[in-house]
């Protein structure tokens, strides 16, 4: 099993969201993903995992690595919608032996809210199989 992404940019913003299961199999599409927002787009990256059916303890340290890897080109990465079956957070988590502060909004749209310029022209890219591709 594996994820499908998509990703949609937003002035100063871009959006991850993720589908299927974020395991050890699915982390090289992961960082695969994450590599294609750091090219095209500015600003912190909201990793929406709505439609994350779940994560492993692999795919939550690919998630570690990924704020790192944004970290190191001056960009955050902030999550949305963490699965029922993965751990809660309060307010963020740390990561990078604290070195950094990943932010946790309850859903997408709490997300956005935060960091929404209303009536911007937004893109987006997406893998093949992502659902409700015709």
């Amino acid at each position: 099993m594996t994820i499908e992404w998509r990703y949609t940019i937003h002035p100063g913003l871009g959006v991850l969201s993720l589908a299927g299961f974020l395991g050890q199999e699915a982390v090289g599409r992961f960082h695969g993903a994450v590599g294609w927002a750091l090219a095209r787009g500015t600003g912190p990256v909201v990793l929406d995992l709505t439609g994350l059916r779940g994560w492993s303890a692999g795919g939550r340290t690919a998630v570690s690595e990924a704020a790192l890897r944004l970290a190191a080109e001056g960009r955050g990465l902030e999550l949305a919608a963490v699965p029922p079956s993965g751990p809660q957070f309060a307010d963020g988590i740390l990561v990078g032996e604290g070195r950094l502060v990943i932010a946790v909004h309850g859903d997408l749209s709490a997300a956005l809210a935060a960091h929404r310029d209303p009536g911007v022209e937004e893109r987006e890219w997406r893998s093949d199989a992502w659902p409700g591709n015709g």
